[in-house]
């Protein structure tokens, strides 16, 4: 019997309770501040390693933890760890995704009642030797109306308690059910110009990826109440902090509380001087709680996983089988864009979701690729961070309704993919292959338009009236644009009908650009695709 015990290294702190949890099972070491080059050396003798962010776990790192099965995260994000050198090495990477949502909850109100009382200024004011009761008159929050932007776990957790300080309360999240809205008597947005048009205050909680990047900026502000406050404690980079500035001293918005800014560490920013705004530098997730939650959340998988079990929180992505690696591994790039067109051309609020494999590839367990094409889907609009593992979750619960059909019937090809999406508004379905020794994705049918096309990652997608001239009036708008059309395919049902035209572009259109091309070509209905 082998009494050797396996060994956990730490190397940003971690809770005493997290600690003790450890050494029942292990040795625990201890190295704050390790530099990236001792880590390397001393990464070989050990089975599990636990960092917070300042440990950076690279490639060359990994590349040598010849023993190592778990790397965990004692917080959300992982973005400083390799995350592909980690799977390779077969290495499981977990993190501590619940650990803080109470504290980001309650840091939000905090926020938000600081703001309406004007507390900051006048405690600022009071310690400089002044009474100036009559300077601070501040406003209550009873019987106001918050939205929510993003109605994920800390969202959720903000709506009940606000509901509980005698607020109304008004949420915004497509890929959320009608139900969980209901649980707590929620009116649920259809677009988010209901929340504007309602909300005293506006409460984002997104997460920050290419789609939310200066999502709120002037022309956003604009279509908000006079008057509204805005409250951010998500990401940094979802506001443009230059135009909230100049809405704020125009008085079209009337404050901001912040917690996260464009660039951190952050020591100056165009919200700063101004009265109606207050500041923290990203405490969100900063109290002891949280940080004991975190700790314990990663000990007890780290026990879990030493121990042969499975973890509850895995971030990257599980491991297949060699046989079938050989026989899925060309479907990974057709299931992620097919995922991120299906989700960039879906209108209005999503509700099920079918994914199809029909042909030869219908053999084989595709876990892996339905996990792929919901993680695209997902992830633009999730106020969680979502994973090859956590989106079966995260997808039901939001309430979402996932089919996966199979069937070895394939008409026209080998291997065919197919995503039905329904909602309430509306229906989109979309298909895809692979094709050729190289295995290259193809676009082949957009709503049973027949389409063939290889993605790219700028392109453009237009239903029009298929009358002549129509070609050649896209092209030159597109020419006005000084946008280049590398391929254009169209596809159509019948002849003098409606059709769909795909476009490979060699550079990006802006929402801006898009806008252009309708107004001066009178072609209201396209869809702007860029794949990363």
């Amino acid at each position: 019997m082998n009494d050797i015990k396996k060994k956990v290294l730490i190397t940003d702190g971690l809770a005493d309770e997290a600690i003790k949890i450890l050494e029942e099972h292990f040795t625990v070491v201890e190295e704050k501040g390790i530099s990236p080059e001792k880590l390397k050396e001393m990464i070989p003798d050990y089975n599990a390693l636990i960092i917070r962010s300042s440990t950076r776990p690279d490639a060359g790192i990994i590349g040598n933890a010849d023993n190592m099965e778990i790397i965990g995260r004692a917080g959300i994000g992982v973005d400083n760890v390799d995350l592909e050198a980690a799977t390779k090495k077969g290495i499981i990477v977990v993190n501590a995704p619940t650990s803080n949502a109470v504290t980001v909850a309650e840091h939000t109100i905090a926020l938000m009642l600081a703001l309406v009382r004007r507390i900051p200024g006048a405690n600022s004011s009071l310690k400089g030797g002044k009474w100036e009761k009559s300077k601070f008159k501040g406003n209550e929050i009873d019987g106001k109306t918050l939205g929510i932007i993003g109605y994920g776990q800390i969202g959720g957790l903000v709506a009940k308690k606000v509901i509980g300080l005698g607020m109304k309360v008004i949420a915004y999240d497509p890929f959320v059910s009608e139900e969980r809205f209901k649980q707590l008597g929620i009116v649920k947005a259809g677009k988010l110009e209901d929340i504007y048009r309602e909300a005293d205050f506006i409460s984002i909680h997104l997460p920050k990826n290419k789609d939310t990047v200066g999502m709120f900026d002037r022309k956003q502000f604009d279509k908000m109440k006079k008057g509204t406050i805005i409250l951010n404690v998500a990401r940094g980079g979802i506001i443009v902090e230059k135009d909230l500035a100049e809405a704020i001293k125009d008085g079209q918005i009337g404050g901001a509380a912040l917690d996260v800014y464009e660039k951190e560490p952050c020591i100056e920013s165009p919200v700063f001087g101004l009265e109606e705004v207050i500041c923290t530098p990203h405490l969100g997730a900063s109290t002891i709680e949280a940080q004991s939650r975190a700790g314990t959340i990663i000990a007890e998988q780290v026990v879990e996983v030493l121990n042969g079990g499975t973890p509850v929180f895995p971030v990257n992505a599980p491991v297949i089988r060699p046989e079938q690696m050989e026989v899925l591994s060309p479907f990974f790039k057709l299931a992620e864009n097919m995922g991120s067109l299906f989700i960039n051309m879906f209108e209005g609020n999503l509700n099920k979701i079918s994914i199809g494999y029909h042909g030869k590839v219908s053999e084989y367990d595709v876990r892996v690729l339905t996990s792929m094409t919901l993680m695209k889907i997902m992830e633009k609009h999730s106020a969680e961070n979502v994973n090859m593992v956590n989106v079966d979750l995260v997808a039901k619960e939001a309430g979402l309704k996932i089919m996966v059909e199979k069937s070895s019937e394939s008409s026209d090809y080998v291997n065919l993919m197919t995503i039905k999406g329904m909602g309430p508004e509306s229906e989109l379905s979309i298909s895809g292959t692979i094709t050729g020794k190289k295995n290259i994705p193809r676009f082949i049918a957009i709503d049973k338009f027949e389409i063939d096309m290889v993605p790219s990652e700028h392109m453009a997608f237009i239903k029009y009236k298929d009358v002549p001239g129509q070609i050649g009036k896209i092209g030159t708008e597109f020419g006005k644009l000084n946008v280049n059309i590398a391929a254009m395919h169209v596809g159509r049902k019948k002849m003098s009908g409606d059709a769909v035209m795909g476009l490979n572009l060699d550079s990006e259109i802006t929402n801006e650009m898009a806008e252009d091309f309708k107004r001066s070509s009178g072609l209201k209905n396209i869809k702007i695709v860029n794949l990363y």
